[in-house]
């Protein structure tokens, strides 16, 4: 079908001007436009994209940009791309500018001239705040399941990649309602709703709109996208379908509107004939109705792109059709395994340890080795050991599945593992990186089974310290696999006689008591490790992180609660930390061009800078230089009364917008060794080696060292594969987060909708002209609050100094009485209720009439 038919009269079909996610005109766009005739020609609505030799050129001579385009989750007109000095974002102003170019694709931008630059606002515009958070820091930990019957309890499983981010615990998918923090200027023209009024404004109001009069902080450089280097947006979308509504146009006997619940995804043109039979004799059947749609071509003179149906997916706002449509919008292959594939396993089962593995590992079966893991976690990835040593030292080691035996290089199994790249993981279920046989049998350390490992074994002291290193492939015998809860109860109750009832099955050559006290060793250790890493630098933003409790039958949400962040979660996370640092080291001192690496960029400048400012004017004493600094500030700013934390929870929240995200790259391809740092960790060299079920970046880790130590065959792959792959590992994380991001906010919406409306405390963490920013305390989410859905006589915007404050005026309960004044700023405590939308899986916040209720704390 050519898409020229959708030239046909496109006005006809109702399309507003400033059209819901479709191509709109900019003042600039208008004006380059002005001039060309309309008569006897095709309207051209978006500009040709230049020649890839012209790009070229173009980027050589420094007169092009090359980068990620971030579109605002909230007003798609807005997008942003990262500015090369780390200075404020590049503002790519309205639909046309975008030219077609969608949210994470790699685009070519040419700046705008200096008099199209946009004049910064600080009213709470928090579009590249939104945009940013979106899509590129909030915190990487996928999770595990944990069971806990009768109902299923999901629960973190330790992911280095949180702490080695700055970030702990998963936030809130709704994070990207942090306020803009930048405080350049004030808004005078902003409308008040109920009457409201507009207070003092920053230092920095100019006085005249023509931004070649202007300082260049108070600008902001505006780009227009010339060049799609690479589609990384799937292309495709949830949504919903309707007819056209001029039912005289010649558009309407061919194609639907199909408009994306991803508002930053255009509205498409599809064919009926991909619709369901009866949709154009009864299309209010399908007002509900969820359906993916594919771009396929988008032309310069059509405001809407063309679309092709793929699925119907089921009833809006049902679990299992909405969670098929997040994995679909992110490309994540969720098919069984083809053939193919199944037959690169094992086919003689049960399988055995073949004999001459035997004699090319260290045998650690008779070691009293346990795995520690979320209750119904299957894919097993690690375990540890600690024994004591006649010289008061200790032997501890990590013990990691060792996958790359079973997932040979050029195999059906690698092109598959290497493509989906990760584990994806939903608050339901988790979409394997690897046939279940492997991830949860023949790799998954299961106790009581021999299992074929890599392992890392240290001498240490007590405090820590490493006094010899032993890298080499294994046989281990799990002797129980523990849970959190477990560990932990060990932990809080060292001189406890544990009973066989109170634990899992254990191996019968290893008393309980033995395992006890190696936890108990364990954690001490830990302590000192934890200890030394953050004297030593260490950042760790702890963030609230939702979980469930969904009934076994339904699997709806019957509960939802903070996840507790405890001691034997640090057990492991230190153990995790030493061994995949201490992997680093090895195989970048033997490859050094070829080691698959992640480094961790220090927090944006621009961003950072508006943070520093933003707490200077709070009044907070907190210490950005490093990010040691920044991780004892946090610590030591908000004293120890019953608020305190929640205090630093909207703190620690704010902190995370200028982290940027930890990369995995090929050294070979990076030649600046400075650049090779962790700047969360504080260390100079870290990878991932500890998670190869579920991660494909372990799995070449693996190869790396196998190589280094002689036991395994040289990586067949040249400097620039391995970026490439690199490259790709780090696409699927971050899709990856995206959609567990997603799966809990579907949950979280299911559960408000079931069981709503929800009360809680909550604590202000940001302030707008017409709304504020909330932490929801007992559920660790965060939401907007708009005034207009307040039962307001006014409400007041000022800025105290630098500090935004809203005046609420609330109408009295009842008549004759006066009206109540409630002042809303950063860490004031509010009383919130969450309530269901009429659209499905939306819900909205409000906040309580002031009355016993503490305010500012």
């Amino acid at each position: 079908m050519n898409i020229s038919d959708c030239r046909i009269n496109i006005r006809q079909i109702g399309t507003p001007r400033a059209g819901f996610n479709g191509a709109t005109s900019t003042p600039i766009d208008k004006k380059k436009n002005r001039n060309k005739p309309s008569k006897g020609r095709k309207k051209t609505i978006f500009e040709p994209y230049m020649s890839f030799a012209e790009v070229s050129e173009g980027l050589k001579r420094g007169e092009l940009l090359q980068g990620p385009l971030r579109i605002n989750p909230k007003k798609f007109q807005e997008a942003f791309f990262p500015s090369p000095d780390g200075a404020r974002d590049i503002f790519i102003d309205g639909v046309v500018s975008r030219n077609r170019a969608l949210n994470g694709d790699v685009v070519v931008v040419k700046v705008l001239p200096r008099e199209q630059w946009k004049v910064v606002k600080a009213d709470g515009n928090d579009g590249e705040a939104a945009a940013a958070r979106d899509s590129s820091f909030p915190p990487e930990v996928p999770a595990k399941c944990e069971a806990d019957s009768p109902d299923v309890i999901i629960e973190a499983q330790f992911d280095d990649s949180g702490t080695e981010d700055g970030q702990g615990n998963v936030a809130s998918p709704l994070a990207d309602r942090v306020v803009k923090l930048s405080i350049c200027s004030g808004d005078q023209g902003s409308s008040q709703p109920h009457g409201a009024t507009q207070g003092s404004t920053s230092d920095c109001m100019p006085v005249t709109a023509d931004p070649r009069l202007l300082p260049d902080k108070c600008l902001q450089k505006t780009a227009k996208v010339v060049y799609i280097l690479e589609k990384k947006h799937s292309r495709a979308a949830t949504g919903f379908i309707k007819l056209l509504a001029d039912k005289n146009s010649e558009l309407y006997r061919k194609f639907a509107m199909f408009c994306a619940v991803d508002h930053r995804v255009p509205r498409m043109y599809v064919p009926l004939a991909d619709c369901p039979e009866n949709f154009v004799s009864r299309p209010e059947d399908y007002t509900n109705t969820l359906f993916i749609c594919r771009i396929v071509d988008w032309k310069e003179d059509c405001n809407f792109a063309l679309g092709q149906l793929t699925k119907s997916l089921g009833q809006a706002g049902e679990i299992e059709p909405e969670t098929e449509g997040i994995l679909m919008e992110y490309g994540v292959d969720f098919s069984d395994f083809p053939p193919t594939v199944l037959e690169c396993l094992p086919q003689s089962l049960p399988w055995t340890i073949p004999p001459e593995e035997f004699e090319k590992r260290r045998d650690l079966r008779k070691e009293c080795i346990f795995t520690i893991d979320p209750a119904t976690a299957r894919d097993l990835d690690d375990a540890l050991s600690c024994k004591k040593l006649p010289d008061g030292n200790f032997e501890v080691g990590v013990h990691i599945a060792d996958v790359s035996y079973f997932l040979q290089e050029g195999t059906a199994l690698d092109e598959i593992a290497s493509s989906r790249a990760t584990s994806v993981y939903l608050v339901q279920k988790v979409i394997p990186m690897l046939p279940r046989l492997l991830c949860e049998e023949l790799c998954s350390l299961n106790p009581m089974a021999d299992r074929l490992t890599f392992s890392v074994i240290w001498k240490l002291s007590p405090e820590g310290k490493i006094l010899q290193e032993w890298f080499g492939r294994s046989i281990i015998c799990s002797c129980v696999k523990l849970s959190y809860d477990h560990a932990q109860s060990m932990i809080e109750s060292p001189d406890k006689l544990f009973s066989q009832e109170e634990l899992p099955p254990l191996a019968p050559h290893h008393p309980i008591d033995e395992i006890h006290q190696a936890v108990l060793n364990l954690h001490s250790i830990a302590k000192n490790l934890r200890k030394q890493r953050f004297d030593g630098g260490a950042l760790r933003l702890d963030q609230m992180k939702l979980a469930f409790t969904l009934d076994k039958e339904s699997g709806m949400p019957q509960g939802c609660y903070v996840y507790q962040y405890r001691d034997s979660n640090k057990l492991v996370e230190e153990f995790m930390l030493l061994a995949n640092m201490a992997v680093a080291h090895q195989i970048r001192r033997s490859f050094p061009a070829l080691a698959l690496l992640r480094r961790h960029p220090p927090p944006q400048s621009k961003l950072l800078d508006d943070l520093v400012e933003f707490c200077d004017q709070m009044g907070l004493n907190i210490d950005f230089s490093n990010a040691g600094a920044l991780h004892k500030s946090l610590h030591e700013t908000f004293g120890n009364d019953q608020y305190a934390a929640a205090r630093k929870e909207v703190l620690t929240n704010l902190c995370s917008r200028p982290m940027q995200m930890a990369l995995y790259f090929c050294t070979g391809a990076l030649r600046d060794e400075t650049l090779y740092r962790h700047y969360a960790l504080n260390v100079p060299l870290y990878t991932h080696f500890t998670s190869p079920i579920r991660r494909f970046a372990d799995v070449i880790v693996h190869r790396l060292l196998a190589a280094s130590l002689g036991c395994g065959a040289p990586l067949s792959l040249a400097t620039n594969d391995v970026q490439k792959q690199a490259e790709h590992c780090n696409d699927r994380k971050t899709a990856s987060k995206r959609v567990q991001e997603q799966s809990a906010d579907l949950f979280f919406s299911v559960f408000v909708k079931e069981s709503g409306p929800l009360e809680s405390e909550a604590m202000v963490m940001g302030v707008l002209s017409e709304a504020f920013d909330i932490l929801v305390l007992r559920y660790g989410v965060q939401k907007r609050v708009y005034c207009n859905a307040l039962p307001l006589q006014g409400v007041r915007f000022q800025q105290v100094g630098k500090k935004p404050e809203l005046t609420l005026i609330w109408e009295p309960e009842t008549p004759g009485q006066p009206a109540v004044l409630q002042t809303i700023s950063v860490f004031t405590l509010v009383e919130a209720v969450l309530k269901t939308d009429s659209a499905p899986l939306k819900y909205n916040a409000i906040i309580k009439r002031p009355g016993e209720t503490h305010n500012d704390i």
